[in-house]
């Protein structure tokens, strides 16, 4: 089956067209800074992969996904004759609520149930339904599903999910932890079985997924039990953009001293804090850690308070699993900086997560799962390539041919 796959952020547009049945990807697509002067889309197209540019300044989410579009069906050197070779679509979302506890295809009552969250992620849901809206339109017969973030975090218990505030919140308003990045944690936890040559269902799993945004979570026997996100994807650890979780006092604090509206507020945290705000310079970590190693004691600062913030949620969740046997590191920064993971287990030896330097710093070894803790380590460190695309499509592939 051919699936194209649509992960839609704050500002950026990522796609793949996949065919299912051999796991080959036809098409590569990332549109980045979208809304800026200088947004960019790249495609690629399959064998080569040679890239094309593409100017799309002034293009919205939607309008890059619809550019991609008019070049799958008339690029001459596009895999597809015509857009009705397309046979399925899957769309990553971030946040399902309540609503959703697996993968759907998409009627009209659910679309309807997806307009109701976008405001549990604010900066991606409303982007993702913009761009099903469109496809509705343009590939009116063609199924489509929605792939969420927060379905694999729907097995943690009340314990773990409820906040300390009056229930009425949680009754009127549904107001709970829901997590994130569900799709890259169920997949690096069976990824991390599959290194350790052991069923995931009797395995007590710490993935890490470590990006531009960032969470931990606990994976007791092949579910998740505790997650950093929470309500929305603002809570947890320090990220790219975005604060993690502080004071909440702290929040009516600035806007009392400084006057300020809920929405710049919304935007402090969200887009001018983490990595960003401490260092001054940029949420991109390659670029901190180049500017640390360089003296700016900022920038110093900011890695030393992520490496932290990380080490305390490893912990944290180390103590609520009934075992640990792994721990894995997954997503942009988390498989390719060695110098974050050496930093990182420097400080979590003594809880016998030992990692080995030299399998941690082995060149070429970018893009390929593995063990990178000492043979006899109690708890293994896992390096773990995230494949959300490939994850989507599959999903996606079982959805409609299950539904046929």
């Amino acid at each position: 089956m051919i699936v194209l796959v649509v992960n839609a952020g704050s500002s950026t547009l990522k796609c793949q067209l996949i065919q299912t049945d051999g796991k080959l990807r036809l098409m590569k697509s990332l549109a980045e800074r979208i809304g800026d002067a200088d947004a960019v889309m790249e495609v690629a197209f399959a064998p080569d992969f040679e890239k094309q540019v593409f100017d799309v300044s002034g293009l919205t989410v939607e309008q890059c996904l619809e550019k991609l579009l008019h070049l799958l069906a008339t690029d001459p050197a596009s895999p597809l004759e015509s857009l009705s070779d397309i046979q399925a679509i899957g769309s990553r979302i971030v946040a399902g609520g309540e609503y959703f506890s697996a993968s759907v295809l998409v009627d009209d009552e659910a679309f309807e149930k997806l307009r109701l969250c976008e405001e549990l992620a604010p900066l991606h849901n409303p982007h993702a339904d913009a761009c099903i809206a469109l496809l509705r339109e343009e590939l009116p017969g063609v199924p489509q599903a929605a792939v969420f973030d927060t379905a694999f975090h729907q097995t943690m218990p009340p314990k773990a999910y409820m906040y300390p505030l009056p229930m009425r919140y949680y009754d009127e308003y549904r107001i709970r932890r829901y997590g994130a990045h569900g799709t890259s944690h169920r997949y690096a936890a069976a990824q991390a079985a599959n290194l350790l040559g052991r069923p995931l269902e009797d395995l007590g799993i710490i993935t890490c997924h470590l990006g531009s945004g960032g969470s931990i979570t606990a994976v007791n026997h092949g579910e998740s039990i505790d997650t950093t996100m929470g309500f929305t994807p603002l809570e947890g650890l320090m990220m790219g953009t975005r604060s993690g979780s502080i004071d909440p006092a702290i929040v009516t604090y600035i806007m009392r001293r400084e006057g300020i509206s809920f929405d710049e507020m919304d935007r402090i945290l969200n887009k001018d804090s983490g990595i960003l705000g401490v260092s001054g310079l940029s949420s991109d970590m390659r670029t901190v850690f180049a500017a640390a190693d360089e003296g700016n004691e900022d920038a110093e600062l900011a890695v030393d308070m992520y490496v932290y913030k990380v080490q305390k949620a490893i912990g944290s969740f180390y103590a609520a699993m009934t075992r640990t046997d792994a721990v894995v590191m997954t997503a942009g920064i988390g498989e390719n900086s060695a110098e974050l993971r050496e930093r990182i287990f420097a400080g979590l030896a003594h809880m016998g997560m030992i990692l080995d330097k030299e399998k941690n710093q082995v060149e070429g070894a970018i893009g390929v799962n593995r063990i990178v803790s000492i043979d006899d380590s109690p708890i293994k460190i896992c390096v773990v390539t995230t494949d959300e695309e490939m994850r989507i499509a599959r999903e996606t592939d079982a959805l409609v041919t299950l539904d046929a």
